[in-house]
């Protein structure tokens, strides 16, 4: 019997996580980059990242999906801490979906929904009829694995030690909050816990005071997915990663103050009395062998974890200022430069001034480029002596390049798009080809980065020749992106143009010297395939170097 409970507990778990992998993957692919381009755009202010946070996660039906994104857009710079803690409140509500469905009888269609899925995936050529397969598919096997896992978990209610355990739960809400979290947290699925406690309650084995602890436990383990996404990242990032686990918490202890007034207030407005257990000829109705042996309490329990996540919103979302100070003292700034990864010269307010908009973008401009330089300088670093940290600041600066080449351009449209002169419109164009060639030289570092770590994990080394000519082509790349920068602060000088070309030239001549030297070596068995690969991608990076700082330069000579 124990060999079956078992059994039955891990595939029905299984089904049941894999079903909801496969529908939010469906869900995401179905929606294509629209979810991430609305929660980029339609945050502006708390009200509307709210309402975004929940659409977007009734959409995923995963609220880890919605917050992993918010974290990786504060990471890039994207999206602020405020705005951040709105989308999260939404999420926290778009999550409930999941319980509500459980709580209908959707199960019977569990079966029919798997083999229209697996029709559309495999005999479909249309690849959004494919998508939809994939969602059907998910969701027959999330609530088959629900049923699954009924079957099993109804022995438990037999156990003696899982008996005392319901038992404590029923009385000890504080017990029962601890497990719910615990449980949540080996899962890492909010929906797994909320549906497996919803089938233990329905089966018997739960009081409604018991499953309502575990509920509250569970919206306390769910933090977890949001806090592992913040390793690694910025201060932003792990700002809003801690607002989620202190919504979440604060929300918890409040509700435990008031556990009685809130179980009421959630029975009032709910139908059926959640204790209630249907036996003997009662059992043969069809809603009650649906449902269990309590057939009120899971809809009590959907809707106590609703309630929840409503009164959190309401409580929170007009304190999302007060949320962001004490985020900001939770995790102070450290030593890391903070202020590179977000816009320091733009100002949306000087628009109405194209001059002085213009001399904000050159500035903003400007530190880009610094930025690109750093971000050289810490891949070169990497390559005489490899460093985990240094690899994951050229990886957060590559981002912020990304969001500054986005944000910069934003700006000069805005600017574009008032009454400007020809002279206004030339410097404006001229400008957003700095900007892409300068993001277009962040993506050649971030591939030597990438190199240089595959050479440190496969423990690639090159001769002492190859490693003199990587320094050789390494420190004219260098010298070329400080003329390039020098060129941005001060306009065309004298000779600036002589010495770009001169750097252009000489570049170009190295990387074919070296490859031509290399390919001597490999006849001559000097060096192996694979390090030989490595070392010609590297030339080539630092040779689209050279090319993206001679078009900048041209550029800020007047001759592009």
């Amino acid at each position: 019997m124990i060999q079956g409970m078992v059994f039955a507990f891990l595939g029905g778990l299984g089904l049941f996580l894999y079903g909801m992998k496969i529908m939010s993957e469906g869900l995401q692919k179905a929606a294509g980059n629209r979810l991430r381009q609305v929660l980029e755009t339609l945050t502006t202010n708390r009200i509307s990242a709210f309402l975004v946070g929940t659409t977007v996660t009734a959409i995923v039906q995963s609220s880890s999906a919605t917050t992993v994104m918010v974290v990786g857009f504060v990471n890039a710079g994207l999206m602020n801490l405020m705005q951040a803690i709105g989308v999260i409140l939404g999420a926290n509500i778009g999550t409930t979906i999941t319980g509500q469905m459980i709580a209908f009888k959707v199960h019977h269609y569990a079966l029919p929904a798997i083999g229209i899925g697996v029709a559309l995936k495999i005999f479909s050529r249309n690849r959004r009829w494919q998508y939809f397969g994939e969602i059907l598919l998910g969701f027959g096997m999330l609530f088959y694995g629900l049923d699954v896992l009924k079957d099993g978990l109804s022995v438990l209610k037999t156990q003696p030690f899982f008996q005392e355990a319901f038992v404590t739960f029923s009385h000890n809400h504080i017990m029962a909050i601890m497990a719910g979290a615990l449980l949540t947290i080996i899962l890492q699925s909010s929906s797994a816990t909320v549906g497996i406690t919803m089938v233990l309650a329905a089966s018997g084995a739960l009081t409604f005071e018991g499953g309502l602890g575990l509920i509250l436990g569970e919206n306390i383990g769910t933090t977890i997915t949001a806090l592992l996404a913040s390793i690694g990242t910025n201060v932003s990032a792990k700002r809003a990663a801690r607002a989620h686990m202190m919504i979440n918490v604060l929300g918890v202890v409040y509700v435990l103050l008031l556990f009685p007034f809130f179980a009421r207030l959630v029975d009032n407005f709910t139908p059926g009395d959640p204790d209630m257990v249907v036996t003997g000829a009662q059992q043969a109705t069809e809603y009650a062998m649906a449902l269990g042996d309590k057939p009120f309490i899971a809809r009590h329990l959907a809707n106590a974890h609703t309630f929840f996540n409503v009164f959190n919103c309401l409580i929170f979302l007009p304190l999302v200022g007060i949320l962001a100070k004490i985020c900001i003292w939770m995790v102070p700034m450290g030593d890391e430069e903070e202020s590179s990864y977000h816009l320091r010269y733009l100002d949306s307010r000087v628009l109405d001034s194209p001059p002085l908009a213009l001399a904000q973008s050159r500035q903003e401009t400007t530190r880009m480029a610094e930025l690109c330089l750093r971000m050289f300088d810490q891949t070169m670093e990497c390559f005489e002596t490899f460093s985990q940290k240094l690899v994951e600041k050229v990886y957060r600066k590559e981002n912020t390049v990304d969001m500054l080449q986005k944000e910069i351009t934003d700006f000069l449209v805005n600017v574009t798009q008032l009454s400007t002169t020809p002279e206004i419109s030339r410097e404006v164009n001229a400008t957003m080809y700095i900007v892409n060639n300068l993001e277009r030289l962040g993506d050649h570092c971030e591939n030597l980065i990438r190199l240089v770590e595959r050479m440190h994990d496969q423990k690639i080394e090159f001769s002492s020749e190859a490693l003199g000519e990587i320094a050789n082509i390494k420190d004219k790349s260098r010298e070329f992106l400080e003329l390039t920068i020098s060129g941005l602060g001060k306009g065309n000088h004298e000779r600036f143009m002589v010495r770009a070309k001169a750097f252009e030239g000489s570049i170009n001549t190295l990387e074919d010297r070296y490859r031509n030297r290399h390919i001597e070596r490999l006849s001559e068995d000097r060096c192996s395939v694979v390090p030989g690969l490595v070392f010609i991608d590297i030339l080539t990076n630092f040779e689209k170097i050279g090319d993206h700082c001679f078009n900048i330069c041209e550029t800020v000579a007047g001759e592009k």
